[in-house]
């Protein structure tokens, strides 16, 4: 993971816009796009990935000269809404944006789901990544990963995390911090980030390891205290904050990450023309600022990159699923 999102991802997106060859743009995507582009979000309306998908949807539009409409397709906890794309007719203008969830830990946890996230699609760019929070109530001794692991340790399964609810990214990258961690932390599931954060605050649960819009508003008002992120480096929208690696368990690198991609069998030269108007759009004035109000920062890369991220993570997941035992209805 570090491999691609640490020493690939970090880089300008305008000069990953610029290393693509013109090669790359065969004959048979001149003119593309030359009509409405449909992207497909697998969620309702209002939350993060929706959010992100029109700030992108937008600066896509004056890109390419489209209007970019955001499909809202909720259900089935992302399935409904990748099965959808997956099934769409690949001619480059049916898109979906993933995430690690519906691309890698759903794919983890089930096996009879309708897609396959590696044989259905046809990754175009990585757009955005940011980091889990972990974030503990202030009654809570430890300020920093090793008082946290030597307070786990010292009391094994009674230190206890919140999630969003079991297979959710919170809890799973909760289960990658024990598992490198080798520590036994007690797992509360809630239906959904918002009663886990209430509960955390008021100090019926202990930790919790988050996204960062829903925690980090808590931390600066001394309601819960950081202790690390979890990406290889340092998330802009706290500097301050050490991440796990560098807190002396090396080489975690645990990111939430989003990514636009094309039904398989969408033709080379579209998703090489994609990949680089996508990256434009990243590159565009006041896109940085925008994906930090919502707690992420631009990615980008080759659609080959994307996809070697997707079989990395999915394996990765499926690990984890498997050393915890992780079980879901």
């Amino acid at each position: 993971m570090k491999q691609y999102l640490h020493k690939k991802t970090w880089i300008g997106v305008a000069v990953l816009a610029a290393a693509i060859p013109a090669a790359a743009l065969a004959q048979g995507a001149s003119g593309y796009p030359n009509k409405t582009l449909r992207l497909v979000v697998p969620f309702p309306p209002g939350g993060g990935n929706d959010i992100l998908a029109r700030t992108l949807g937008q600066r896509l539009s004056e890109v390419v000269q489209q209007q970019v409409v955001v499909d809202n397709r909720g259900g089935a906890g992302g399935a409904l809404g990748a099965t959808i794309a997956a099934q769409a007719n690949p001619d480059g203008y049916t898109l979906f944006l993933g995430s690690v969830g519906n691309l890698a830990q759903t794919p983890a946890l089930k096996s009879d789901l309708p897609y396959n996230p590696v044989r259905d699609f046809a990754p175009a760019a990585l757009v955005a990544v940011s980091s889990f929070m972990i974030a503990v109530h202030p009654s809570v001794a430890a300020k920093n990963v090793q008082e946290l692991v030597a307070l786990a340790k010292a009391s094994p399964g009674k230190l206890n995390y919140a999630s969003a609810g079991t297979g959710s990214s919170l809890h799973m990258a909760g289960e990658l911090f024990k598992h490198a961690t080798g520590t036994d932390l007690l797992h509360v599931p809630y239906k959904g980030t918002g009663p886990a954060m209430a509960d955390l605050v008021s100090g019926r649960v202990q930790l919790i390891f988050s996204t960062m819009p829903p925690v980090l508003p808590q931390v600066k008002q001394g309601k819960l205290r950081a202790i690390a992120v979890t990406t290889a480096k340092r998330a802009a929208a706290a500097p301050d904050v050490p991440t796990v690696a560098e807190s002396g368990v090396k080489g975690f690198n645990v990111s939430n990450w989003q990514g636009v991609l094309a039904p398989a069998k969408t033709p080379a030269a579209l998703v090489n023309k994609l990949n680089q108007d996508i990256l434009k759009s990243l590159a565009l004035p006041g896109m940085t600022e925008a994906l930090a109000q919502q707690g992420l920062e631009p990615a980008g890369g080759k659609p080959e990159e994307f996809g070697a991220l997707i079989k990395a993570e999915i394996a990765k997941y499926t690990a984890v699923v498997k050393a915890a035992n992780i079980k879901v209805d």
